[in-house]
């Protein structure tokens, strides 16, 4: 549907500045556009290499290791109903701290993994619920995906390293000012996203046999 929409946009610019004799400004604009587009990708590449390079450090030095064991109450919180060692739970403790450090690049493949692990626990409460359990019915999602999508689009950021390559890019005199108000912004929203994922599973009853 966005396909559709930007293209519709474009064409609808284009041909407007057909009709005004502005075409010479609309070619012009297109390749700085490209040329700026080219840039921004070779920006990014940089700045995900350096993250994403770091989160590697930090796994093998043995700190996601002990920041995933301290949000582990946090989890059990948020996913009563995951069992204690399902596969889920690293993928979603990686893909939550990923989040708060703002690599969504990193994010990404953990949130892909942890989805299909949790699939794989709906396909499982087909065969043998447990504690009273069933699976969600076909085509639904069950609680565990709905939270965990919830939790990854509203995550507490502590730098949002995407913001501060944009404005770097783009010539800002303090790319990292962002990061206070990001961190407020986000907070609030995580805080919103856990108070309604508990408010929601106190009124489910999708669950009760």
């Amino acid at each position: 549907m966005l396909n559709y929409l930007w293209g519709a946009m474009l064409l609808l610019g284009i041909v407007y500045g057909a009709f005004n004799g502005r075409l010479p400004e609309i070619t012009a604009a297109a390749l700085d556009s490209a040329k700026e587009a080219v840039t921004l990708c070779i920006t990014m590449t940089g700045v995900m290499a350096l993250w994403v390079g770091l989160m590697e450090i930090a796994r093998k030095s043995g700190v996601i290791g002990r920041a995933t064991k301290k949000i582990q109450p946090f989890i059990s919180f948020m996913f009563p109903g995951l069992p204690r060692e399902h596969k889920a739970r690293e993928y979603i403790t990686t893909n939550i701290i990923a989040n708060v450090f703002g690599l969504g690049w990193a994010a990404t493949p953990a949130g892909l993994k942890a989805m299909e692990a949790l699939k794989e626990l709906e396909e499982e409460r087909k065969t043998h619920p447990v504690g009273g359990r069933r699976a969600a019915p076909k085509g639904t999602a069950s609680n565990e995906m709905c939270t965990f999508l919830i939790l990854n689009i509203s995550s507490l950021q502590l730098i949002p390293v995407n913001i501060i390559a944009y404005r770097s890019q783009y010539g800002s005199v303090n790319p990292a000012a962002v990061i206070a108000p990001s961190i407020a912004a986000t907070l609030l929203s995580a805080a919103a996203a856990v108070i309604f994922c508990k408010v929601m599973e106190g009124r489910q009853s999708v669950w009760k046999p």
